[in-house]
């Protein structure tokens, strides 16, 4: 089978023959891989910022076939399952401090087939598209999360929300917050391109950082840098919540009289299983819009390049067929 294989940080993506996976331990499955996001984290894991060890076969947003369940969208947080383990026992494995997760720690997507370690993680898909749904494992369930901790933030009427960041991730968190909630709804990129694709999907306001006036109950930010957070630590409103997803280092000043009084300012990683499963069932009721490039498997590099130059509008999956 083909398998794309990063053997160390900023090494060159390579294309490997390997042998189809069997199952090794009880309980673990073997699927045909379909269809594989490729997401930043992936690029992370390419230059060394977190996973490993290397040689790692990426991709953690898969959609596969199962020999019983038919297509099943791969739930990639694994983690350790015992029971002394206070993560795992109240269903949030993708906090869990010992865990492996698919194409980080443990070979991923990028491949023509891959072993998982129980039926668990593959929930099916029924009749929804593979490529369009594989971005749901993280890209979707990611943004899913991070609105639902800020849904009791909104309930107020004339309550208002920024979404940082309109890629992937914002356009998702774009229509969650549009449908599960009444907030006038401020979306902010440095990309015109984007911006639009914001207003598409119902943005009340698209700007800049700079752009921002008053104050705001709920700040989703999904760049995570220094001007990000510094943005939203200046617009949040007393008892308002900031949740800091992205990955770009961002750092700011935390303390009594620095921001302002009781606002909350968190983290939030990937979601759970019974999320996943509740996103999918959100999107067969409320289908959501987001743009997909497929690409074949073996041009996985050309993916990454891509992905990194900011080329790529919404979602880039491989394909293996």
């Amino acid at each position: 089978m083909k398998s794309i294989v990063v053997t160390e940080p900023h090494a060159p993506l390579e294309l490997v023959d390997r042998k189809i996976p069997e199952p090794l331990a009880a309980g673990e499955e073997v699927i045909r891989v379909l269809a594989c996001g490729v997401c930043h984290s992936d690029l992370h894991v390419a230059d060394g910022h977190f996973g490993g060890p290397y040689p790692v076969v990426l991709g953690h947003e898969v959609v596969g076939e199962h020999h019983e369940l038919g297509r099943v969208l791969l739930y990639a947080p694994w983690g350790c399952g015992k029971p002394e383990c206070r993560q795992c026992s109240a269903g949030l494995e993708m906090i869990c401090p010992n865990g492996r997760e698919a194409g980080i720690v443990s070979d991923g997507g990028y491949s023509e087939y891959m072993r998982v370690p129980k039926r668990e993680y593959l929930v099916p898909i029924g009749d929804l598209d593979p490529a369009s749904t594989a971005p749901l494992a993280c890209g979707g369930l990611t943004a899913f999360r991070a609105v639902k901790r800020v849904l009791a933030h909104l309930q107020a009427k004339n309550s208002r929300a920024i979404v940082i960041g309109a890629g992937g991730l914002g356009q998702f968190a774009i229509q969650f917050l549009k449908t599960l909630t009444n907030a006038e709804l401020t979306v902010v990129d440095t990309s015109p391109e984007k911006l639009d694709a914001a207003t598409s999907l119902g943005a009340d306001v698209t700007c800049g950082v700079d752009g921002l006036t008053g104050k705001y109950d709920a700040v989703i930010d999904f760049v995570g840098a220094d001007a990000t957070m510094a943005a939203s630590a200046f617009v949040i409103d007393r008892q308002g919540i900031i949740v800091v997803v992205g990955l770009w280092g961002g750092r700011i000043e935390f303390g009594v009289g620095v921001l302002p009084s009781e606002a909350v300012l968190t983290t939030s990683i990937w979601g759970s299983l019974d999320e996943l499963k509740e996103l999918l069932e959100f999107a067969r009721n409320h289908p959501l819009q987001h743009s997909v490039e497929t690409i074949p498997l073996d041009q996985a590099q050309h993916a990454h390049d891509r992905l990194r130059a900011g080329s790529i509008k919404g979602r880039a999956v491989l394909v293996t067929d």
